[in-house]
């Protein structure tokens, strides 16, 4: 529920702040005195393109401001958290306009693009202004409407459910058919495979196989090396002799210095590392050998790799990941024949479970349609458009697959006139005439609408007397459910407020300003009465108004 707005330099407005409670609530005022423009200031916070000539004159830029209740909108409490935007329950939507056309929108004080602003605002606030594009004219929100209506969430489930199975088997159908001859298939398969399991292809099999080929490649120059290591470690004048003989000399000193008995120890232990040295260099040196034929193997084998990766497109490393592959697809095609005869039958059953939901759910659709278009008819009637009439049309989809939404698309008609046949609601003219039949069918549904605020802008354009007050007791009744914000010029429907704004104009400086007062109960009285009998308010409007009043 919206419970306060904040204007300042919008338009005409150069500063408003208005706060609003629930039921119904009315804005009046005199003719120019701007009105519509708090439906306007809505519209903008609801995601509607900004004009620069929207900012006031003289000022560089319009800010706007809303805040909202939750309690009564689960659906935007659910958004706020999805999108990370909640607030411990706070939700203020806050857009700004400079005088160079440039906007920024925010939710709950942050930033955010103007769609992400606009699709929350759909599930607050619905608009139903004169000439506007209202989400009620576009065909899939009256499938939604209507359906909400019907209350068979049941049925759309089972037909979503069915479409999206069909869905799933045949794209597997399709996939396994667009492989082609599936003896083809498995035939390049298993050849590839058969070329690819010749060698070892894991990882740490090439990491072996290129060291190999590298001692294999240097084993002149790392039996010449090691030759060498062995002559100067080893034998009677070689470093090993060497250390054993400066060690005989330490230790006969070593009583005269006692440190040169942990020299003593730390040669000993390095002639032990000399010594196990010694021993692995021997045999390294053995399990060296010239192999020319060894070598030819081996770059024989690396050759064959590298031409298996260039044919495959694949790095070395990855060949053996990639034959994985060729044979997990080889093993699913072992039984492709079983397997498409098994889709061929889900997809008959799944096709006839569609068709068995989709004949349910357009049997209740039938059904509510025929109660909703009846009772909206009677409501044009008593909303002044005697002898109107309301039809909800389903007609049947051009596809020929299953549709998650059912078999047919709703479309609502109307004719506001006897005599004239029905035509799509989307394409009627009159601006009052649409806002009075969407009144209507937001009394007849009940506002099952997502938004827990609506907004009327001169529902009552064009009517008068009994008509605008049977006007002013559906918008009241609607207020029950929903906070609804209805912009007026009929005192009739200004007396079934349960709260009044009154809008005025006047030259300030030169420049025209709207202002906006909220009205008591004397204040109510006197503008009632002004709506009655004109400027010059007399005793006897004045009383015809406290008689509207007490009315309701």
């Amino acid at each position: 529920m919206l419970t306060r707005l904040s204007i300042r330099d919008f338009a005409v407005v150069a500063q408003a702040e208005l706060e609003f409670g629930p039921g119904l609530t009315v804005i009046s005022g005199e003719t120019g005195a701007g009105k519509s423009l708090l439906v306007d200031a809505l519209g903008f916070l609801s995601g509607a393109r900004g004009d620069a000539g929207a900012v006031r004159h003289g000022a560089q830029r319009a800010e706007l401001s809303a805040e909202f209740t939750l309690d009564d909108c689960p659906a935007a409490v659910a958004w706020l958290a999805e999108a990370e935007l909640d607030d411990a329950g706070a939700c203020q939507l806050r857009r700004t306009l400079r005088a160079d056309g440039g906007s920024k929108a925010w939710i709950n004080g942050r930033a955010v693009p103007l769609a992400q602003l606009a699709e929350l605002a759909a599930l607050l606030v619905d608009i139903h202004g004169q000439h506007a594009q209202q989400a009620l004219l576009a065909r899939p929100q009256q499938t939604r409407l209507l359906d909400d209506f019907a209350r068979h969430p049941a049925l759309l489930a089972a037909v979503a459910d069915s479409a999206g199975r069909w869905k799933a088997l045949q794209q597997e159908r399709d996939a396994l058919l667009a492989r082609g001859d599936v003896g083809e298939r498995q035939a390049w398969l298993q050849h590839q495979l058969d070329e690819l399991q010749t060698l070892p292809l894991e990882p740490a099999a090439l990491a072996e196989l290129d060291a190999s080929h590298r001692r294999h490649a240097h084993a002149a120059a790392l039996i010449a090396a090691c030759d060498h290591a062995l002559d100067q470690l080893g034998g009677d004048d070689a470093l090993g002799a060497r250390l054993q003989h400066l060690r005989g000399g330490l230790q006969r000193e070593a009583a005269y210095e006692p440190r040169l008995g942990e020299v003593d120890a730390m040669l000993d232990s390095a002639g032990i590392q000399l010594d196990e040295a010694l021993a692995l260099l021997q045999r390294i040196r053995d399990d060296l050998d010239l192999d020319p034929a060894a070598l030819a193997e081996i770059e024989r084998r690396l050759g064959r790799i590298h031409d298996l990766a260039r044919k495959h497109r694949v790095p070395p490393d990855q060949l053996a990941a990639h034959r994985d592959a060729l044979a997990i697809e080889l093993e699913s095609l072992a039984d492709a024949d079983a397997r498409l005869q098994r889709l061929d039958r889900d997809i008959a059953s799944a096709l006839a479970d569609w068709q068995a939901a989709a004949a349910a759910l357009s049997a209740s659709r039938r059904n509510a349609g025929d109660a909703l278009a009846g009772a909206i008819t009677a409501l044009m009637d008593a909303l002044g458009m005697q002898g109107g009439r309301f039809e909800v049309a389903l007609e049947p989809n051009a596809a020929d697959t299953p549709d998650p939404q059912g078999r047919e698309r709703v479309e609502f008609l109307v004719s506001a006139n006897p005599g004239q046949p029905p035509r799509p609601l989307r394409k009627v003219a009159s601006g009052g005439e649409l806002s009075r039949i969407s009144l209507a069918i937001e009394v007849a549904t009940q506002g099952q609408d997502a938004a827990a605020t609506l907004v009327f802008d001169e529902v009552d354009a064009g009517i008068g007397g009994a008509v605008a007050a049977a006007v002013g007791a559906k918008l009241r009744a609607l207020g029950a459910t929903k906070q609804v914000l209805c912009v007026t010029h009929q005192p009739q429907v200004a007396a079934a407020g349960h709260a009044q704004y009154r809008v005025s104009k006047a030259a300030k400086d030169g420049i025209t300003q709207s202002a906006v007062v909220a009205l008591n109960a004397a204040g109510r009285v006197d503008e009632i009465a002004r709506m009655l009998g004109g400027a010059d308010v007399s005793k006897e409007a004045r009383a015809a108004a406290k008689k509207l009043l007490e009315a309701n």
